[in-house]
Parts: C-alpha cells; structure tokens; sequence
C-alpha cells in the first residue's frame, strides 16, 4: 500500500519542483512528474501512473487541477481507481476516497454533474419547444435541401467529434496497441486493454478496431498496427500475454499481474482460474527466452 504522487506542469518552462517537494512531504514513496496540458486527458506519464497503481495504493496530487480540469475527468480518474481498488487524495482539496468526508464530497461532486447536465437537458428542450412555437424549424437549412458543401461540413464536424471522444480515452488503449500490435492477435489485444477497466468502459472489437483505424488515417498511429497478426504457437500465447502487461508496467508486481490475468479470467497453464507467482514468473522467464521481454 503505497502513496503514489503525481506532478503536472503545463509548459517547459514551469518547474514541478515545488509539487514533487509537498507530495514527498506528504510521504510519497514514489512521484511521477508531467509537462503536458491539463486539457489534454491522453497524457502518457499519466496513463502509466494508473497502470502502476495497484489496490491499496493512493494516487495523491497537490491540487485537483494538476491532475483534471474537468469535473468529468476527474471523476472517470477516480472510478478507474476504485475499479483497482485505490484510493485518491488531493493535499489542498476536501477529497479522500479513502475517508468517509472524501467520500461524501466525490458524491456531491457527482451529483452537482449530473445536476448540470440534467440544467443543459432542459434549456435544450425549452429552447426547440420555444422555436417551434414561432414558427421556426430547427436544424440547418443546407442540410433540408442536401447541398453538398453543408453535407461536407457536418461530416467533418461529426468526424471532429469522435476524435475528440476518443482522445478523452486514448490512453486506455493506444499504448497497448501501439505496443502490441500486429504481433499479438486483436482477441489478446483487446482483453488486456480491458483487464483494468470497469465493465462500463469496456470495448468491443469493433469500436476498437473503428478507433485504431481513425487514428491511423490521422497519423497518430502507424498503418502497420493494422497488419494481419502473425501465427502464434499455442504454448507461447500466455508468455506473450504477460510480457505485454509487464511491458506496459515494467515495475508491476507478480501478484498485479495475478490479478490482472484473473481480471481477463486468463487460465493458467493447467487449465485453473486461479494464478499463482510462481506460475507467472515461470512464463516470464519463458517470454524473456522466447525474445517478448
């Protein structure tokens, strides 16, 4: 059970020196430190961070803004954790998920969340019943009468917002495929971007499969993750399954990733559902003779 510290700045030219000295204050045994834009929820340092932390462990950040500044994203951070069992604490804010108070104050926060949307709802529907009222129909003129350059324009905004969907969760899933494709089949792929995320957050194969496509039409990933998978021995697929979750995590424990196996419900090799140490550090010296590590 350690407390894990993480420190954002958002240009070169700011220092996290004095976040790095409170979360040591503070009793961090280890702290990770970021430049990157807070805006931008795909920040690398961030996504091994939460692949690090483990059950028990507390992800502790200064200020809530070093590490969201939004209420949603802060709020799936903190579910991903609860998924592992971990807990959150930000040193200058009323929030402690592992206290009753911090508890109490992440419901209010999420209530106040879904009281806003539930406002942006209804001012919605007031607004198109107060149009339509007056005579005014909605929606864009160029669309009602298909003209070509309105079509194009709300394909592109359409495409503008899926982009924007998927970057808020790009960090779940580019760094495995990026990682482990084409040498691992998108059947493992999949069930280990899935391994530390809540069941709500699951992907399909196809919604991956539409995600990775985008990104490589934009640039942002290379068009061979889309290569065909080469065969694979039956033997060496479980060496090859634990390679990839100790190479995304180089300092995980065996017992993490006992747990995550068991979270893919992964049979060891003698066919049962619990997994043991040893058996893991028997297929890691197997993927490391194999060349997977």
């Amino acid at each position: 059970m350690s407390l894990i510290g993480y420190a954002r700045v958002s240009t070169e030219d700011q220092t996290p020196l004095p976040q790095s000295e409170a979360l040591q204050s503070a009793g961090c045994s280890e702290i990770f430190e970021e430049h990157a834009s807070g805006g931008n929820r795909a920040r690398p340092v961030l996504a091994r961070v939460l692949e690090r932390i483990s059950k028990g462990d507390t992800l502790v950040v200064v200020r809530i803004d070093r590490l969201a500044r939004s209420l949603s994203h802060l709020l799936e951070v903190i579910e991903r954790l609860e998924a592992k069992g971990a807990f959150f604490r930000s040193l200058q804010d009323p929030i402690d998920t592992a206290s009753p108070q911090g508890k109490f104050t992440l419901q209010v926060l999420g209530a106040a969340a879904e009281f806003e949307r539930a406002l942006i709802r209804e001012r919605t529907k007031a607004g198109l019943a107060s149009a339509r009222a007056k005579g005014r129909v909605g929606g864009n003129p160029g669309l009602r009468t298909k003209d070509p350059a309105a079509l194009r324009k709300v394909r592109l905004a359409r495409q503008d917002g899926y982009m924007e969907r998927l970057n808020e969760t790009a960090q779940d899933w580019v760094p495995h495929v990026r990682r482990l494709r084409p040498d691992m089949a998108w059947e493992d792929v999949l069930r280990i971007i899935n391994g530390p995320l809540p069941h709500g957050r699951h992907w399909t194969q196809s919604r991956l499969l539409r995600a990775v496509k985008a990104y490589v039409r934009d640039g942002f990933l290379p068009a061979e993750v889309l290569g065909r998978a080469g065969r694979r021995e039956t033997d060496d697929r479980l060496p090859a399954i634990v390679a990839a979750i100790k190479g995304a995590d180089p300092e995980i424990t065996l017992q993490a990733i006992c747990d995550r196996l068991e979270s893919m419900r992964e049979r060891t090799p003698r066919g049962r559902t619990s997994w043991q140490p040893s058996s893991v550090r028997m297929l890691l010296e197997r993927a490391e003779n194999l060349g997977l590590l």
